[in-house]
């Protein structure tokens, strides 16, 4: 279907500009008008995902709003847009995020704010492209330009060893990328194309199959991040500012699992079945032993990080048992896990604002001065548990569901997330909220001020309303999901 105004493109568009004006009239001097702008630019491009969730057809598999235009005539690549159930929930989540951590950042950048603001507008409308591209190289493309921001944003505004970090990332994430490149290539050398709709229908040889299949997992699993390609991740959440510490757990990490969904197991599907227990057996080491790993983390930042990997793993495992609850599942715990990773490194960056400090051991008490944030932070703690009633318990209960059903043992290993997601969530709030309080800093915090309060009440609405009501989620993603189960489960092999 497509539509009359190109609402993916003023998705995409609309904050890359607002990035540009930024960075070519903004300055410290000015910094009041360009948090301003940079607010009406994330507004904007929110806005121009309304109609996405309005108008969009739940009842079909198709993709929807497409756009398309010639790009590179000579090799037949397109400026080709669209999105289906797949992908419609994380242009919503990442025009939505964006918004969030322009607001979190108000008061707390001062040095180089246009260019701290630039860099996540930017960050947003290439992340939409991302999940919106319908031609292999625009994909590519934009999947590639992610890493300058985040770069960018890592190395200027994090920590002490934030060189280190952005480097570390950036190395992973470009070397993992290089293979799926040329598998790229290979399909368009196969079918003369560059639409990923064309090579969804391109049959291949068995080994060509494991071979594409290999080059995909390595860019997608570094991304993700899968055991064990994930050691990047810890380092970059400490490092990064609060904003970009958000980013990366809410939508970042979904591009990797994003390119399994689109790439992997439609162009594969033969390839995907013959490796299931090889990514499974990855993914179930995630559950457990990082889950182990997050236990004894001393700070915040890093174990919300090794939580964030953990239920990524959950993501995987989800797509790869192959039945209906697997993979729905696996789609409502990435977006789920948008909101409650994003909300916990928020939370963290309220407290690091106040005692520029992520050592658990330096806090306790905080209840005792700051019972507003407690209170938030307790909800987004337990979403983060897989509370009943919030949307962490969703898309976990989903996939134990369709992994019990693909394998009883596989399904057990996968719940034990619920006893470990609450041990290191619940282990660190008590130790950090509950008790006497600790110590002089302590006893001189403020509670959350009236954007503070707001930003995060704006993320437990949505994280609340998942958890009551998922409905609109699953009905958006059903029927696509129904589709992509039936091509995996027709063999290509020519």
């Amino acid at each position: 279907m497509s539509s009359a105004f190109p609402f993916l493109s003023a998705a995409i568009w609309i904050p890359i500009l607002a990035g540009g004006i930024l960075l070519a009239l903004g300055n410290d001097r000015n910094a009041a008008v360009v948090r301003s702008v940079a607010l009406v630019g994330a507004l904007l491009g929110l806005l121009a995902t309304v109609p996405l969730f309005v108008e969009f057809d739940r009842a079909s598999a198709d993709m929807q709003f497409v756009e398309l235009m010639p790009w590179i005539d000579r090799f037949g690549v397109n400026y080709h847009l669209g999105v289906d159930g797949l992908s419609v929930w994380f242009v919503l989540l990442t025009a939505f995020i964006t918004v969030i951590v322009v607001i979190a950042g108000w008061q707390v950048i001062e040095d180089r704010v246009a260019q701290y603001m630039a860099s996540f507008l930017i960050l947003s409308g290439i992340m939409i492209g991302v999940f919106s591209s319908l031609d292999g190289l625009l994909f590519y493309v934009f999947f590639e330009a992610t890493l300058i921001p985040m770069y960018v944003i890592i190395g200027v505004w994090g920590g002490p060893n934030r060189v280190y970090a952005a480097f570390k990332f950036f190395l992973y994430t470009l070397a993992g990328s290089l293979l799926t490149l040329v598998a790229l290539i290979y399909l368009y050398l196969q079918s003369g194309s560059f639409s990923i709709l064309d090579w969804h229908e391109l049959p291949l040889g068995l080994d060509e199959q494991v071979l594409i299949f290999l080059a995909f997992l390595v860019a997608f699993a570094v991304k993700v991040p899968m055991w064990p390609v994930h050691t990047w991740l810890p380092d970059a959440h400490v490092e990064a500012p609060t904003g970009g510490s958000v980013v990366l757990a809410a939508i970042m990490l979904k591009l990797g699992a994003y390119g399994f969904l689109r790439f992997s197991l439609p162009i594969t599907p033969d390839a995907s079945h013959e490796l299931a227990w090889f990514v499974i057996a990855l993914s179930l080491i995630a559950v457990v032993y990082i889950g182990f790993v997050a236990l004894v983390q001393t700070d915040m930042k890093k174990l919300v990080a090794y939580s964030s990997i953990a239920h990524m793993g959950f993501v995987t495992l989800g797509f790869f048992i192959f039945n209906h609850l697997g993979v729905q599942g696996a789609i409502v715990q990435m977006i789920s896990h948008g909101f409650v990773s994003g909300a916990m490194f928020l939370c963290i960056g309220v407290m690091y604002d106040r005692l520029h400090s992520r050592n658990i051991a330096d806090y306790g008490g905080v209840v005792n001065t700051m019972p507003k944030f407690a209170a938030l932070f307790m909800l987004f703690s337990m979403a983060n548990s897989g509370l009943p009633g919030t949307s962490g318990f969703v898309g976990e209960f989903f996939v134990i569901l369709g992994a019990v059903e693909y394998n009883f043992w596989i399904g057990l290993a996968a719940a034990s997330t619920l006893i470990l997601g609450a041990a290191y969530s619940l282990w660190m709030y008590k130790r950090v909220v509950f008790g006497a309080i600790a110590n002089d800093k302590v006893a001189g915090l403020s509670d959350l001020d009236r954007r503070e309060f707001w930003m995060l009440v704006a993320v437990a609405v949505v994280v609340l309303w998942m958890g009551v009501y998922p409905k609109p989620v699953t009905d958006m993603t059903d029927a696509s999901v129904t589709r992509l189960l039936e091509h995996v489960s027709i063999s290509k092999v020519r």
